[in-house]
């Protein structure tokens, strides 16, 4: 690949450059992908008193392939890349191809060759002159805890959710957690939360946290979240770095809270735009995706006319979901933009939406650009599965959202949505976990409608999108705080 652009960009002190340095380590997913992209793109605009603030993001090979097709063997240490500001660097989870270690002792090799191959990140770009002064981790990757310990490098966190779903994380590992886990089967109890203005009920936790079906994911995830709030609680250590993709002005208590335990950075919304650099990175195959035939769809309809539906970029539908969908777009009677992958898809829930294809008055596509989707003024309300992603990009275009969440963050983000900023309405799920063609209808209709909650979550929505652009302006509050950690980081380095 091309030398590496930031080797033109760091100012030198022998050939060594002696300013900040962020070694941004991501899952391989594209919900920790884009907004570490991102992350990584504003802390390389930012300059610190030894001059350029450098930024490399580091992904599993995987992902990192996927990204850049051309990539050699991991182990070829000129395996990096770059977009002309932030550096890409591989590393290995010793399986390389996607997929999760199950048993324990799997998920021990797996961290092993993470913590091996990240510490040759770490030697390689120090050999390059570029030595990285702080391992910024997304959200829980106990091999990023292992490589800043062992090479003395300072952590931070970045937390991908809101500061409500931290502060339900870190008061249940820090003396909640039975009383959590005693209710988790009665969804309608009301925990309090120190710091939290109104209680949490047990629906509106974090899946994980609340899991009565013995899930191996949940349970491997609640084992590496319980070694990361440990270690973020133990205060005989400089205080971990915290940045969370929110706003002071979204979640104020939960921030406050919060900053009692932590050395928390709100630094939110980080989401990327269509029309910059930080355009989202797409990792499945969207070869076939017409984006002109779409956005020409939705120039033909009427201002907040549309019916976005997109469930993320992992979910998949079942047969009978399917056909609650298509029956639900039916009903709604409105036109309908539904993104549906094709990879994985079964063979019956195509058929289920040829059929809605057919009788419907929308389109189907396998991929689409969302932010500039939801940007387009034909779009009146999102139906989501309520990822804080997309939650925040509908904030911030000023997007009503039907919040239908099924696991991680997702239902404390729809209570978020529906209860603390009336910014949509959440959508139930029947006693089989389906969420009904009925329901869709009610819904959409409470959002698009002419009724008094279509218009007070309209106004509402229109006056969130104009917060979060003072938030994210040149000098505003978000790079204010982004610079505040820089500075602070700096203060513990050397």
């Amino acid at each position: 690949m091309a030398k590496d652009a930031q080797d033109q960009r760091h100012s030198r002190n022998g050939g060594v450059h002696t300013g900040h340095h962020f070694l941004i380590v991501a899952y391989g997913i594209q919900s920790h992908l884009n907004p570490c992209r991102v992350l990584a793109h504003r802390l390389a605009r930012l300059h610190d008193g030894s001059g350029p603030v450098l930024a490399t993001v580091s992904l599993p090979v995987s992902a990192h392939r996927r990204m850049f097709p051309s990539s050699r063997a991991v182990d070829n240490d000129e395996d990096t890349a770059t977009d002309g500001v932030v550096s890409y660097a591989p590393y290995s989870d010793g399986l390389d191809d996607g997929s999760m270690a199950r048993d324990g002792e799997a998920r021990a090799r797996s961290r092993h060759a993470t913590f091996e191959s990240l510490s040759a990140v770490v030697a390689t770009l120090a050999a390059r002159g570029r030595p990285v002064t702080c391992v910024v981790c997304s959200m829980v990757l106990p091999a990023a805890l292992d490589v800043a310990r062992e090479h003395a490098i300072p952590l931070a966190v970045f937390w991908l959710q809101p500061a409500t779903v931290l502060a339900a994380y870190y008061h249940y590992f820090h003396g909640h957690g039975d009383l959590v886990a005693s209710r988790a089967a009665d969804p309608a109890y009301e925990v309090s939360l120190p710091g939290l203005h109104r209680p949490l009920r047990i629906r509106d936790f974090p899946s994980f946290l609340v899991d009565t079906t013995g899930s191996m994911l949940a349970k491997i995830f609640n084992e590496a979240a319980r070694e990361l709030f440990e270690h973020l609680g133990d205060h005989g250590r400089t205080k971990t770095k915290v940045l969370v993709n929110t706003l002071d002005e979204l979640e104020p208590a939960a921030l406050a809270a919060m900053k009692e335990h932590l050395d928390v950075f709100a630094v939110g919304p980080v989401i990327g735009s269509s029309s910059s650099a930080e355009a989202r990175i797409h990792l499945f195959n969207h070869a076939g995706a017409d984006e002109k035939r779409y956005m020409e769809w939705l120039g033909a309809q009427a201002a907040r006319s549309v019916v976005y539906v997109s469930f993320g970029s992992v979910w998949t539908y079942s047969e009978k979901q399917m056909e609650e969908i298509a029956d639900g777009l039916r009903r709604c009677g409105r036109p309908y933009l539904l993104v549906l992958r094709n990879d994985g898809r079964q063979e019956d829930v195509s058929r289920s939406l040829d059929d809605a294809v057919l009788q419907g008055q929308g389109m189907v596509v396998e991929w689409c650009d969302q932010p500039k989707v939801l940007s387009h003024p034909s779009v009146g309300c999102f139906v989501t599965h309520c990822g804080w992603n997309s939650a925040l990009e509908a904030m911030a275009l000023a997007v009503p959202v039907v919040a239908v969440p099924g696991l991680f963050d997702q239902p404390t983000n729809a209570f978020l949505i529906e209860e603390e900023w009336a910014a949509g309405v959440r959508g139930e799920r029947n006693s089989e976990g389906v969420f009904t063609g009925e329901e869709l209808a009610r819904c959409v209709e409470l959002l698009m409608g002419y009724g008094p909650t279509a218009i007070e979550v309209r106004e509402r929505v229109e006056a969130l999108k104009g917060v979060a652009q003072e938030v994210v302006a040149l000098g505003g509050p978000a790079e204010r705080s982004l610079r505040s950690f820089v500075l602070e980081v700096g203060s513990n380095v050397g």
